[in-house]
């Protein structure tokens, strides 16, 4: 493999070795998968709460339904919170242990949110699982690493859109996906406290 295509997908994708943490945190979105491998981790002991996060689209003010099984997830969503916290439920965890917000619009905002909606709720977070799409890994934990420096993250993943380490230079989508996460991981670094990561 071409030594930047590999670099390219070392930076990007991440997949971390599963641990007990705090609480799983799902970055928003309308892959119900993502909610589905949180409930699964749930299920397995790995975390005792589950935080979804989001609004709806910045680009069109709505939430634009589920990406995919749409027979099971068939409400009428509002927001990304309502839709994950439906996953949540239909794949069997307790209501009580979903937390969230349902006012963040992209990806730093899930992040800030969350630390906003942790403190409030007292929810002391030393370990956190974060869930994401695989190509969405490395700015996703840019942010929350940022929001919450003194946090120990796990991130673990779902394909979305089939694109993953081993594929993404191979098709016209997987290239945009990837190089497109890689433009603005650099362009939003700027807006992130650097002090946060340095221990």
């Amino acid at each position: 493999m071409n030594d930047i295509i590999k670099d390219i997908g070392e930076f990007i994708f991440i997949e971390d070795e599963l641990q007990t943490a705090d609480i799983i945190f799902v970055v928003g979105g309308s892959h119900p998968e993502l909610g589905e491998k949180a409930a699964e981790l749930w299920h397995d002991s790995y975390a005792p709460l589950c935080f979804v996060g989001g609004g709806v689209s910045i680009k069109s003010g709505v939430f634009p339904g589920p990406k995919s099984n749409t027979q099971v997830y068939n409400q009428e969503y509002k927001t990304e919170f309502d839709f994950f916290f439906d996953v949540l439920l239909k794949n069997g965890v307790n209501s009580e242990s979903i937390v969230g917000e349902n006012k963040s619009g992209f990806t730093r905002e899930n992040a800030d949110f969350a630390k906003v909606s942790c403190d409030k709720m007292n929810i002391k977070v030393n370990k956190a699982i974060l869930v994401c799409k695989k190509f969405h890994a490395r700015r996703s934990l840019m942010f929350y690493q940022s929001a919450f420096p003194n946090t120990d993250f796990c991130v673990t993943t779902i394909d979305g859109y089939n694109i993953t380490k081993e594929n993404w230079f191979k098709t016209e989508q997987g290239v945009n996906r990837v190089l497109g996460e890689l433009r603005r991981c650099g362009d939003q670094f700027n807006s992130v406290d650097v002090s946060n990561y340095i221990k």
